[in-house]
């Protein structure tokens, strides 16, 4: 899900920096540049972490700055398919769950999350099981299975992410707790 990485980018140092093309000044360019961006192969950039090589700069015709390629390691986030991973339930809506899983959200769509019926109160912020006492709201700890990915580049506030939890070790925290202090109730 998480992953350091060499790369390697160019960043454009505005004119009233050149006196002082530094490391620490790439970095912050590189991080203004970089972090949240999200790249098909590569996932989001988290963080740019430190600077190794700076390159000879370049001028461009009508612009001011000064272009600069520059290596660096970066931490990125990546999530795979069918990666289990444990998140925070940020928001409920009427279809299901959004989850909170690093710099992103995944779906858990109401059908991913039981087998039971599952109803919807708005008012609460939560689904709340019609057989059992099985509740599910904002800021629940839950442990789910990426089952789709689609990653939009250019707007990555648009890129989804499914999640599903029906299957046995996945679903909210403390049903999971139950399941293991009682296993003959299932």
């Amino acid at each position: 899900m998480y992953k350091r990485a060499r790369l390697k980018d160019t960043v454009e140092v505005p004119p009233e920096h050149l006196a002082d093309v530094s490391p620490d000044l790439v970095k912050r360019l590189l991080q203004d540049k970089l972090e949240g961006r999200m790249d098909e192969d590569l996932g989001s950039v988290v963080t740019v972490t430190e600077v190794h090589e700076i390159g000879d700069g370049a001028v461009l015709p009508n612009r001011p700055g000064v272009y600069y390629e520059a290596e660096f390691d970066a931490v990125t986030f990546d999530p795979e398919m069918q990666e289990v991973i444990d998140g925070q339930i940020v928001e409920v809506v009427n279809f299901g769950a959004f989850v909170g899983i690093g710099p992103v959200d995944g779906l858990l769509h109401v059908s991913q999350i039981s087998d039971e019926y599952l109803a919807y109160d708005e008012q609460n912020q939560q689904l709340a099981s019609r057989e059992s006492s099985d509740i599910l709201g904002v800021d629940d700890a839950v442990r789910a299975r990426i089952v789709t990915k689609s990653i939009d580049e250019r707007n990555p506030r648009e890129s989804k992410i499914g999640l599903t939890a029906k299957q046995p070790g996945l679903g909210k925290h403390e049903w999971l707790r139950k399941a293991d202090e009682n296993p003959e109730a299932e």
